[in-house]
């Protein structure tokens, strides 16, 4: 046996340490939870429970919450499964561009599938969309042209007509049609529908979904009525969509189809995606319902959804009546409520909509009837200004000159300058003026008010219509708050 010298030896153990290390490292690699892209992270979404608003319901009701998903809605999984169909039958080929009309969610999902296969994107949307939606789809690289709401399908300045027409002329583009395109509805029945069915234990009952395109209500529907052919799929509708009457009576009667604010769902035409024979019911909501929906969910179960999440829980709400101790309900909320900060999420624009019964500045001034804005000018005496306070039960008086305010005073700001100096009410206004107060819309929501409201600030003013000043201090806050 031949000797083995020392430096040999260790040569030996040193590639045994190696070895092990590499084996080490690789056991580790093999350990670690790891995604290869964004798109792996699709699908999966919680089913959360429903609790405070639904506390009066004879059974429980629980949410898909979709906006888990990287685009924020259930969009991204028929985005996704249209585009992999698309390569499949060589719709869609290297460097492609890819076409769609979307109201903003389908796009996101299709520009973030761009965005790794290495696709470019146009996309047309109507002018009722949120403005946040179009920014975030360029964000993502698209291009996004907005096109008007109010005109038929068929009208050569429709999103649907638009995109199209970019179709047609652009080489090497696919357009996506998410309404026709039936893998959108096959992305959900391969996806959505068994993840409900296994995290429920095959336990639900009833499923209520918006509708829009079709894909998800229809895809969801054909999986869960294979499984059990009891349960029932209730479809969420907006008044102004012409689906409900479709599914009710066969016909296609433009006569039902008005302007509505609603996003996300309703139609003005059928999409192939639908197949009414697996959906049971068709329930409509009115805007407003849909939009203050979505504001409580946010507000009592700390779910911040988007329109269609409102408006599906609202439907329910309307249909509660139908449903037994042993049933199990679930509902799709399909996008996030960072969609519509702009909208149903801001009280200027639900007042303005007529939404929400908020108490206003105007509000205030209207309930005290013609008092008049007491005021005082910065050459009158401190001792003039705290007899209009005793004269008229006041704590704050603005000061003004010509052209509106340029500070106040107020009880709280003398006090103290009175008391370490009694002379000071042979001084003029001007020498103890306090800053100006906050001047604010007329329109503006009580709870706003309150915010700048504080200990260094007493008061707000705002103008009206003829220019007149009006103020609401602390005192007429805490009173509309209360009433």
């Amino acid at each position: 046996m031949p000797e083995v010298s020392f430096d040999d030896a260790r040569a030996v153990e040193r590639e045994w340490e190696a070895g092990c290390q590499i084996l080490n490292f690789t056991s580790q690699i093999t350990m670690m939870d790891i995604k290869n892209n964004i798109l792996e992270t699709i699908g999966n979404t919680p089913l959360i429970r429903l609790n405070k608003i639904t506390k009066d319901f004879p059974c429980m009701v629980l949410a898909k919450v979709d906006y888990f998903n990287p685009g924020n809605s259930i969009k991204d999984r028929m985005a996704v499964k249209m585009i992999e169909v698309a390569e499949k039958e060589g719709s869609l080929k290297p460097g492609g561009t890819i076409i769609e009309c979307t109201s903003g969610n389908t796009g996101m999902g299709l520009a973030i599938a761009a965005c790794v296969k290495g696709y470019k994107c146009i996309f047309t949307t109507t002018d009722k969309q949120s403005k946040e939606k179009a920014d975030m789809l360029k964000a993502l690289g698209a291009e996004v042209i907005v096109c008007p709401t109010n005109v038929e399908p068929e009208d050569p300045r429709s999103y649907y007509s638009v995109a199209r027409r970019l179709a047609k002329a652009i080489p090497n583009s696919y357009f996506c049609n998410q309404y026709d395109n039936l893998a959108n509805r096959l992305a959900h029945y391969e996806t959505t529908g068994p993840e409900i069915w296994r995290q429920t234990d095959g336990r639900i009952t009833h499923l209520v979904c918006t509708a829009g395109t079709g894909g998800t209500i229809t895809g969801v529907a054909k999986y869960l009525k294979e499984k059990n052919p009891k349960i029932k799929i209730w479809a969420i509708d907006v008044y102004g969509s012409l689906l409900t009457k479709y599914f009710r009576t066969g016909q296609i009667d433009m006569g039902e189809v008005h302007p509505y604010i609603s996003e996300g769902f309703g139609e003005d035409f059928v999409p192939q995606n639908y197949d009414m024979s697996v959906i049971d019911h068709f329930e409509q909501v009115t805007d407003k319902a849909g939009a203050i929906m979505a504001r409580k969910l946010a507000k009592e179960e700390g779910i911040f959804c988007g329109y269609s999440a409102g408006s599906c829980l609202q439907g329910l709400m309307q249909l509660k009546d139908k449903l037994k101790k042993d049933d199990l309900v679930v509902c799709i909320f399909h996008d996030h409520g960072s969609r519509y900060v702009a909208k149903i999420y801001n009280d200027q624009w639900m007042i303005e909509r007529g939404f929400l019964d908020v108490k206003t500045f105007k509000d205030i001034i209207s309930a005290r009837g013609t008092q008049k804005l007491v005021t005082i000018e910065a050459g009158q005496t401190v001792s003039e200004a705290v007899e209009l306070m005793k004269k008229y039960d006041i704590e704050h008086i603005p000061v003004m000159n010509g052209s509106g305010p340029v500070g106040a005073i107020s009880e709280g700001g003398l006090f103290q300058k009175i008391f370490d100096n009694p002379e000071i009410k042979n001084s003029r206004v001007e020498s103890v003026l306090e800053p100006s107060y906050p001047i604010v819309d007329f329109d503006t929501p009580v709870e706003k008010l309150s915010s700048l409201i504080n200990k260094e600030n007493g008061a707000v003013l705002a103008r009206d219509e003829s220019g007149s000043y009006h103020i609401v201090t602390k005192y007429d806050v805490i009173q509309a708050l209360g009433k």
